[in-house]
């Protein structure tokens, strides 16, 4: 399985789709910009384990994955991928998207490096969140 081929198997995840493991036993999960949680994750079952909570109570239906570039690099297992993300929130029944770019690195098929830049303080609105999101990213005092 190439990289590309692992990208379209997590967006088959993403969107609810049948689909094969994602992630090597020692991936490491990355969102450098993660505002109010932590920025990385070592290992896939200690990746499943801090974010299941989340996952499970995250009120987005997602639908769509679109405008999906991908970028290859010198190495054929990394790729750069930009895209966009669309989903109905439950709660309200209101349609939002966001845009994402990944850096992504796989072995035998499977994740090894998932870097992920997206805009957390415009997801955190959108649900609703921004209020109680708490923010290790202000300026701090002199």
């Amino acid at each position: 399985m190439t990289a590309r081929d692992a990208f379209d198997n997590f967006r088959k995840y993403v969107l609810g789709e049948d689909h094969e493991e994602l992630w090597a036993p020692d991936v490491v999960i990355e969102a450098p910009f993660a505002a109010g949680g932590p920025r990385r994750h070592e290992g896939r079952d200690n990746f499943l384990a801090a974010t299941k909570t989340s996952r499970e109570s995250l009120p987005v239906r997602f639908e769509e994955m679109r405008n999906v570039v991908v970028h290859d690099t010198t190495d054929p297992n990394k790729i750069i991928v930009e895209y966009e993300l669309v989903g109905t929130l439950l709660t309200t029944g209101k349609r939002e998207s966001a845009l994402f770019i990944v850096v992504m690195e796989v072995r035998d098929g499977l994740m090894t490096l998932w870097r992920e830049y997206q805009n957390t303080l415009a997801m955190a609105q959108a649900l609703g969140q921004l209020p109680g999101l708490d923010t290790d990213f202000a300026a701090s005092e002199v």
